[in-house]
């Protein structure tokens, strides 16, 4: 390659071997006419396309080779370097066992690697956002990002957070920022990056073409999540109908290829580009789901009008995604619902019949749970099953009291509920996890906003809820008197 005397282009390079802490098994030999060490890009370069070795030959005015520059990048260390510039030495006289130190990196790399123990067949992630509020203040949503990560089976080896005064529109970070990421990526053995905010395509493409590895953003993520839980048809009809349309406005310019015109003998003109038709399958596609889910939902509408005419009180359960709803729904029913310690381990609502004390029957719905910056398409795509809520003569709004931000949690489902443009509801609020807060706390909590505290694991708990429910629903009835004032820990939401 022929370069000028300030840049040289580098053709694009074949793809990277992706063997945890491989180099990519190229070496940049290149001069420098006016005999300086190595520059700011050329460590970007080495960084960024992760080179074995970059060594720049230092020329004089003659035309004579003088000194030769090398850096190379360096494993995982304690002082968090990146790479490392090399003494200079005189042409003909370096030392230098090239093919040894590139073999003793990597064995290195690997060993690093190895010494971290992740779990057999998880993807490695790291986990970035770019901001430019204090660190603080985002400290919050990148601790939930990371929970989100471990429910879609990733294991985090890097959390990042940048604050800059201006966000970069096209890698959001800095480029130098960027290289020391890709760094970090190789020394880690990282498979993705996973972003606490919505990237643009452009974003995803300029990240992915630097860093050579697969980027995710917030939506994305939930969406996998969804799409790993959805257990029924309406379910994954619901998950697909939201991938897709969180897919059509990214399908311009996701390839030049797509753009491609079709030619030859009956062919000629402008024809249906690629970008064309993939448009049009995708809305195809949404067209035949949006008939297939509102056929479910008819069907679903018969079956509420049918148990309605049952008689049958309805008490729905709702709140923040993992505060222990479906453990709560077991606990109540004795039945045996999939209940885990992560994010949306519920997608698909599930109805169970409760008989209390006094020989009454109601029937209990548990329901997705909420979380903070919830995709829009998601909201759109699960508004079908959360129309059961409007039929609920009760909700209960279950919180987790030992969580240290759980206030806010409160606040992001009762602004998603007020979204959903429910009609007038009444609401239990149930403080669980109890067994994790000092009994102080409970009791200050709990009067403070009328909760009925319980320990969803331990059913001797839930004997107050059992009661308020019970009372609520004596004094009411099925869709009755939801306008009138209730003595008790149950509230009219609007």
């Amino acid at each position: 390659m022929v370069g000028s005397d300030h840049s040289l282009l580098i053709p694009p390079l074949p793809p990277s071997r992706t063997s945890p802490g491989r180099l990519r098994g190229l070496r940049l030999l290149h001069t420098h006419l006016k005999g300086e060490g190595l520059s700011e890009e050329d460590l970007t370069d080495l960084a960024l396309l992760r080179l074995d070795l970059i060594t720049a030959i230092g020329v004089n005015r003659f035309g004579q080779a003088q000194r030769l520059f090398s850096a190379h990048i360096l494993p995982d260390n304690p002082e968090g370097k990146g790479y490392l510039v090399l003494e200079p030495e005189a042409v003909g006289q370096s030392s230098l066992d090239v093919g040894g130190l590139i073999r003793s990196l990597e064995e290195e790399g690997r060993r690093k690697i190895a010494a971290q123990a992740v779990p057999s067949g998880k993807e490695r992630a790291i986990l970035l956002r770019v901001t430019t509020l204090p660190k603080a203040a985002v400290q919050e949503s990148m601790d939930e990002l990371e929970e989100l990560a471990r429910s879609a089976g990733l294991w985090v080896v890097d959390k990042v957070i940048q604050s800059r005064k201006e966000v970069s529109p096209k890698f959001l970070m800095s480029k130098d920022r960027v290289s020391s990421l890709a760094i970090r990526a190789m020394q880690l053995g990282a498979d993705l990056l996973i972003f606490d905010q919505d990237l643009n395509p452009s974003q995803v493409r300029s990240l992915t073409d630097v860093t050579d590895l697969k980027v995710l953003d917030r939506t994305q993520l939930i969406l996998d999540i969804f799409a790993q839980r959805a257990r029924t048809r309406e379910g994954k009809l619901q998950v697909e109908m939201a991938q897709l349309k969180y897919l059509l406005p990214r399908l311009a310019g996701k390839d030049d290829a797509l753009s491609r015109l079709t030619g030859g003998i009956g062919g000629r003109g402008p024809g249906e580009t690629r970008l064309e038709i993939d448009r049009r399958r995708v809305r195809e596609r949404m067209y035949r789901l949006k008939k297939e889910l509102e056929a479910i939902r008819r069907q679903r509408k018969q079956r509420r009008v049918k148990r309605k005419k049952s008689g049958l009180a309805v008490i729905s359960i709702v709140g923040y995604t993992n505060v222990g709803k479906s453990t709560l729904l077991n606990s109540l029913t004795r039945s045996r619902m999939k209940a885990e310690d992560l994010y949306f381990a519920t997608l698909d609502p599930a109805s169970r019949r409760l008989r209390f004390p006094k020989d009454r029957e109601v029937i209990i719905t548990d329901t997705v749970g909420f979380i903070r910056h919830l995709p829009p398409d998601l909201v759109t795509a699960f508004r079908a099953t959360l129309e059961e809520l409007e039929d609920a003569d009760l909700l209960l709004h279950v919180v987790d009291l030992s969580h240290p931000r759980f206030e806010e949690q409160m606040e992001v489902v009762e602004n998603l509920l007020r979204d959903l443009d429910l009609p007038p509801l009444p609401v239990i609020r149930v403080f669980n996890k109890i067994d994790r807060v000092s009994p102080e706390v409970v009791r200050r909590q709990c009067e403070r906003y009328g909760a009925v505290a319980v320990c969803a694991l331990k059913e001797e708990t839930l004997g107050p809820l059992i009661e308020a429910m019970e009372r609520f629903l004596e004094k009411t009835g099925p869709k009755d008197g939801v306008e009138e004032t209730y003595e008790g820990p149950a509230e009219a939401f609007r």
